[in-house]
């Protein structure tokens, strides 16, 4: 007998264990295909060349055989372009993103915190194809009024930018705004400071950190956007010179070329990729390192005399002088002002987008509700999104086959085997941290190298599926883990002590005390399955066709169909409808994810009978 427990104790470590090593060969799978994929580019074209070439006119016909390229193929035009959308999206996000938070921690009344949450959370959860389309129909029209072209460009990209990573930025934020010890507003305001005295000069200055690193991995979140920018920055590849010019960013560049690339110009869309990967590796490492000096301030806070002593009498000097000019200027009520104001503009942007689209795209599906469920057919007038609404359950469900096992045992592995730190822990990590920062055009063409080439070159769901499980894996991990890290460890001592084996303790008593956490993950997986397009692009399929009858066949799913019916500009209100379909099916999930949680957790605890 404890033989056999033995034995099963080592299957479900060297298991859990094999789970943590998958998300290593996950990460390293993405590096090894996409650079050796991209190589050849590099060296045909020239690596500075490529890097530096302001102009980009591939020709289809380059290969790597030849002697000479007939056309260019340089990206600086768009490396600039994404960091000028990505600085822009920053002015934007960033600061309505940082003034919300103050507003929700410190200046929201208790009873409306709640809602301004969930309207957060909300803004989260819509599908970045949905504020594209949102960009096209309402904010292109508007700005067209005073631009020269139709409102396509700069302004227009970095509004749109902003308005998805201000989610981002106001919850870090927030979170280390609420960090910050009380003791430090009380002081302040012991010593005479007003409340908003306080929170502007004590409390803020306190969080700095954390907010730093909100807006870094803001800005982790711009570069790496595909599908909005898509459908709102005009996509020529010239420089962004005025906020009404059209330009074209990395991610652009992959999507609306990898269609017809020839060889050359698809290893160059794929160093484009390479290029943006590293980018966004460098954003998610500055995080990291403020992060971790964010900890570190939380834990030994700095004696502010040795900082003042070692800081030079000139900077000390001005800095007193700006602070008594801030003084005089109140501008402290100001920022309050600024603060109440980005948390009604929050809420004021969810109920524009959600308006806007369910204005236009509810009546359509009322009226045609066939839209739903009629029957595909070739060449008929009547669009159909029943064939992408199967393809999307078909994707949803073999994805979350593959990664919530995966993810769940990893984080086991992590929680309740990995207790002491080591270079193996780290590595796993880093690998999940990694993967959580991957662009989702990068998926894609990793998910078109591997995949669909090992399922003989045809997109298919089972390649789309396959590409998307690895995308939901870091969500899946960190969600467990810290519903495992929730569970008090007198639970796991009892059962220990009551002779039950770690494993049975991990089966009987830790996951389902877990259980909360862990099916909010599955919710939420299921809404980032339905709201991804661009990682489907290439390896599921984008066009609507018949419905699939097996997971070999190819189909366009619900983000993806709306890209496409708004891309041609042909159907409209079906692209209206389509919208309204994601946005109710991706918000229904996240309230029930709250729900859901809500209620087990009071279960758990033994509130509820």
């Amino acid at each position: 007998m404890m033989t056999n427990t033995k034995v099963k104790e080592k299957i479900g470590k060297s298991a859990f264990t094999a789970a943590a090593v998958l998300c290593i060969i996950a990460v390293a799978a993405i590096f090894v295909f996409l650079i050796v994929k991209s190589l050849p580019a590099f060296k045909k074209i020239g690596f500075f060349d490529f890097l530096l070439g302001d102009n980009w006119s591939p020709d289809k016909g380059d290969t790597y055989a030849g002697e000479s390229l007939a056309g260019s193929y340089g990206i600086f035009t768009m490396i600039v372009g994404t960091l000028a959308a990505t600085v822009g999206a920053l002015l934007l996000g960033g600061v309505f993103g940082y003034f919300t938070a103050v507003f929700l921690a410190y200046f929201c009344p208790r009873r409306l915190k709640r809602v301004f949450s969930s309207v957060i959370n909300l803004l989260a959860g819509i599908p970045s194809v949905v504020y594209g389309f949102f960009g096209i129909v309402f904010l292109l029209s508007k700005l067209s009024v005073i631009a020269p072209n139709n409102g396509s460009g700069l302004l227009a990209t970095s509004i749109i930018l902003g308005i998805m990573i201000l989610p981002t930025v106001v919850s870090l934020s927030r979170t280390s705004l609420e960090a910050v010890p009380r003791s430090y507003y009380e002081g302040a305001v012991a010593l005479g400071a007003t409340h908003t005295q306080a929170v502007f000069k004590t409390c803020v200055p306190a969080a700095k950190s954390g907010i730093t690193a909100s807006l870094v991995l803001g800005v982790g979140r711009a570069l790496g956007e595909t599908m909005a920018v898509v459908m709102v920055a005009g996509n020529s590849p010239t420089y962004p010179n005025s906020l009404f010019n059209s330009f074209r960013v990395m991610t652009a560049n992959i999507v609306m070329e990898m269609g017809y690339a020839g060889e050359v110009q698809e290893g160059a869309l794929v160093a484009t990729g390479v290029v943006l990967l590293l980018f966004v590796l460098v954003v998610n490492l500055l995080f990291s390192l403020v992060s971790k000096k964010t900890v570190r301030a939380a834990v030994k806070p700095k004696n502010k005399t040795v900082v003042r002593k070692k800081t030079f009498h000139g900077v000390a000097r001005l800095r007193d002088r700006f602070g008594n000019i801030a003084y005089k200027l109140k501008t402290s009520y100001i920022g309050r002002a600024f603060a109440i104001g980005a948390g009604v503009l929050s809420g004021g942007i969810l109920v524009l987008v959600i308006g806007f689209i369910f204005a236009q795209g509810l009546p359509h599906l009322l009226k045609n509700p066939k839209i739903l469920y009629g029957k595909f057919e070739f060449g008929s007038e009547n669009i159909t999104i029943f064939p992408s609404i199967v393809s999307t359950l078909m994707a949803v469900g073999l994805s979350l086959l593959i990664a919530i096992p995966i993810g769940v045992m990893t984080a086991i592995f992590l929680n309740e085997y990995a207790r002491k730190e080591n270079i193996f822990i780290r590595i796993v990590r880093s690998a999940i941290d990694i993967l959580s920062g991957v662009p989702s055009i990068v998926y894609g063409l990793f998910g078109m190298i591997a995949f669909v080439g090992l399922l003989g070159g045809k997109s298919s769901i089972l390649a789309g599926s396959l590409t998307i499980s690895i995308m939901l894996l870091p969500t899946v991990v960190r969600s467990t883990e810290e519903s495992l890290k929730s569970v008090a460890d007198s639970l796991r001592e009892g059962s220990l002590a009551l002779g039950a084996g770690k494993m049975r303790t991990i089966f009987k008593v830790v996951l389902p005390s877990a259980l909360p956490g862990i099916l909010s993950a599955i919710i939420l997986s299921i809404g980032r399955v339905i709201s991804e397009s661009a990682p489907f692009m290439y390896t599921m399929g984008s066009v609507i066709t018949a419905t699939p009858s097996s997971y070999l066949d190819s189909g366009a799913t619900l983000a993806v169909a709306l890209y496409r019916l708004a891309g041609e500009g042909w159907y409209m209100q079906e692209a209206y409808a389509t919208a309204v379909v994601l946005i109710a099916l991706v918000l229904g999930l996240n309230l029930f994810a709250e729900w859901i949680g809500g209620r087990l957790r009071k279960k758990l605890k033994g509130t509820e009978q």
